[in-house]
């Protein structure tokens, strides 16, 4: 069985980075290109949101009995399966581990123009994350 204590502190410091990243974005992107302090502000709590939500698809999938996923995606897809997320969201999600990873791992440059554009976009899938996981912990108790 899922750990609630667990989901709900991995969930709390999530949705506080979420809450970050909404406030760091700038309206405009050349506010961002020009200020590298709230780029890297930004991508830490990119990287950190990022993580928090693979860890908790990884610890539900395996508290719950449901394997090991051998990727980040596939920790996101087992949740959509078993219907803790849906299979759209689980796509979302799945696509902002190629730019943590981009950011963690030094792949080359993050694109300051894509970033803050797809940033609203992203903040809305992980907020919706947060209340499916949340909602799930409720449910299995």
């Amino acid at each position: 069985m899922t750990d609630p204590s667990l989901i709900a502190r991995k969930v709390a410091l999530l949705v506080e980075h979420v809450a970050r990243l909404r406030r760091r974005r700038p309206e405009e992107v050349e506010s961002l290109r020009a200020d590298v302090d709230r780029l890297d502000a930004i991508a830490l709590s990119v990287l950190v949101v990022v993580q928090e939500a693979v860890d908790i698809a990884f610890h539900i999938a395996s508290d719950e009995g449901w394997g090991i996923a051998a990727t980040y995606r596939e920790g996101f897809e087992t949740l959509a399966r078993h219907g803790v997320i849906s299979a759209e969201l689980a796509g979302r999600l799945a696509g902002s581990v190629r730019l943590r990873n981009r950011i963690a791992h030094g792949y080359g440059s993050v694109d300051v123009d894509t970033l803050w554009a797809e940033l609203p976009t992203g903040i809305e899938a992980f907020e919706s994350f947060a209340v499916a996981v949340s909602a799930f912990v409720q449910q299995s108790r």
